[in-house]
């Protein structure tokens, strides 16, 4: 794949996963606080946590693959947690040239 591509699948990721965190974290403190969240955005609550549980789970996957190819597990966890896909690529295709994390 071309390597601008992939840094704007990178950033747009990052950008995105952060919002979908954020969302989260807003909806529990509203639960806790017994507020609710507008209705117009379950639809946004709704596909973000499903973003989050689809990149956590790549996450893992790359966290347990890291040691294997000589990086740190922890590290290389969170940073595929927030670009997702990408990450995965990156560490099964070590020579490919989008490869920027080390």
């Amino acid at each position: 794949m071309n390597k601008q591509l992939f840094s704007l699948i990178k950033i747009t990721s990052i950008i995105l996963i952060t919002c979908a965190l954020g969302l989260e974290i807003w909806y529990i403190y509203l639960q806790l606080t017994d507020g609710s969240i507008p209705s117009n955005l379950y639809y946004a609550l709704w596909l973000a946590s499903i973003a989050l549980i689809s990149h956590f789970i790549e996450g893992l996957i790359a966290a347990f693959k890291a040691d294997s190819c000589d990086k740190n597990p922890i590290t290389y966890g969170i940073y595929t947690f927030f670009v997702g896909f990408v990450g995965l690529w990156e560490l099964f295709n070590p020579t490919s040239e989008s490869s920027s994390y080390k």
